[in-house]
């Protein structure tokens, strides 16, 4: 064993709460006596943590403005994009289980020096883009609920993330507990809007499972939901969050924990998915049905739902801002830091990134820029960093001398390349439209 992976080991067993481990090797042993849900819980995570960058609150402006413009007609493009992220990021989680490395590691070890450092920029543009999103949406929650100014919003949304990017020091557990606590803040409050708007089950299954648009406008808005999904700091996140959490180099071990991690990431996408559809449907329910069918920023929505809902409503979607932004921002910091260390082999405090990072999301509430307009705007950003994050992705989880037993199958790899080349041709038609169009 190289001095590399004894580093990891050693890092992987400081981090890694005693019982959650031994929890973990009786499952995958199969000598625990523990009922399903018990054995299934220690390997319930990080597919959480990487589900946070799909209830973004990018995810928020642009769902609201699909539903409120089109009613329920874009569901599937939610459900059909989500699906294809369930993909891709169950390949990255795999790649960390397989070989022990992340994604920005291969990448080091694969290309050369001058592409690496690239690639290094490029990513930190993508995660620097990812955290002016969560923190603008944070900060817009704190508005809504507080009534306290955006500035103000931004340094509470500091100080929060701060507090709960400390939870690190105690391991991976106590931060993943949180983070799926507030995608399950999230979720409730969705379910609770779902309620409230009481819509048609058999509306939503027929337009979840149907495609069709209505104009051009509206394939350009699926576009956007579609090429937006994949985001690239969730994926290298993933790859990290699964390399060094639990250890196993027995074949049989490694594909009994590759279908632990299955679960993990259908679950936690699953419910990302539905937050996602709930969020398009309490928009075509409240604003599309009663008229409203212009409503395409995230403080129109919380204004216009009061009046029509209820205090309450307002109340709970904000809160719900609130919790998307938190999680998401912390969830990017964190990313930030995988790949400055996967690309660089460099670590700096945690703390000095998120000053940082804070910096242009400070200066771009300071200056008055529309925060809805510069959700948008960074997940154009994102969309640059796509193509050299997906394709390397594909690469390294078909080859049999990365991935030994887990090892893609010639159809994984076959769905995955398409699904790639939807993505990213989407995201440069997005590219085009901003700029050109």
């Amino acid at each position: 064993m190289n001095q590399e992976v004894k580093n990891q080991v050693v890092s992987a067993l400081a981090k890694t709460d005693s019982k959650t481990r031994d929890s973990a090797d009786a499952a995958l042993s199969g000598t625990s006596n523990k009922g399903l849900i018990s054995r299934v819980i220690p390997f319930l995570g990080p597919a959480f943590i990487a589900s946070v960058a799909y209830v973004d609150p990018g995810n928020f402006a642009t769902n609201i403005q699909g539903g409120s413009a089109f009613g329920y007609t874009l569901l599937w493009v939610i459900l059909a994009s989500n699906l294809m992220a369930m993909l891709i990021q169950t390949l990255s989680a795999k790649l960390g289980i397989a070989s022990g490395q992340n994604l920005a590691e291969h990448c080091r070890n694969q290309f050369s020096r001058p592409v690496v450092y690239g690639m290094w920029v490029l990513m930190e543009l993508v995660a620097m883009a990812t955290d002016l999103a969560e923190f603008v949406g944070a900060s817009i929650g704190f508005n809504l609920l507080f009534g306290v100014p955006l500035i103000i919003g931004g340094l509470m949304t500091a100080v929060c993330t701060f507090l709960i990017l400390g939870l690190e020091r105690y391991g991976f557990r106590p931060l993943e507990i949180v983070i799926t606590v507030m995608v399950g803040v999230i979720a409730v409050s969705y379910l609770i809007e779902s309620v409230l708007v009481r819509p048609a089950l058999s509306v939503l299954l027929y337009h979840s499972v149907v495609p069709q648009f209505s104009g051009s406008e509206s394939v350009l808005l699926a576009a956007g939901i579609l090429g937006a999904t994949v985001m690239p700091h969730a994926i290298f996140l993933h790859s990290s969050l699964t390399q060094q959490r639990i250890i196993v180099t027995e074949p049989g071990k490694l594909r009994r924990l590759f279908r632990f991690e299955i679960l993990d990431v259908t679950i936690a996408m699953g419910i990302a998915s539905l937050v996602n559809m709930a969020m398009l449907v309490m928009a075509a329910a409240t604003f599309y049905n009663q008229g409203f069918t212009h409503v395409a920023t995230i403080e129109g929505a919380y204004v216009t739902l009061e009046p029509l809902l209820g205090k309450a409503a307002g109340w709970i979607f904000a809160v719900s801002l609130l919790a998307s932004g938190l999680s998401s921002s912390t969830v990017g910091t964190s990313a930030g830091q995988v790949i400055m260390q996967g690309f660089l082999r460099r670590h700096i405090p945690v703390w000095v990134r998120r000053l940082v990072t804070i910096v242009p999301s400070m200066v771009v509430i300071g200056i008055g820029l529309d925060p809805t307009r510069t959700l948008v705007i960074s997940q154009v950003v994102l969309s640059f960093g796509l193509p050299f994050t997906i394709i390397p992705l594909v690469i390294f989880t078909k080859k049999k001398s990365i991935m030994g037993v887990l090892v893609n199958r010639k159809i994984t790899t076959v769905f995955a390349t398409l699904i790639a080349a939807l993505v990213i041709s989407l995201n440069l038609y997005l590219i085009y439209q901003v700029f050109v169009g």
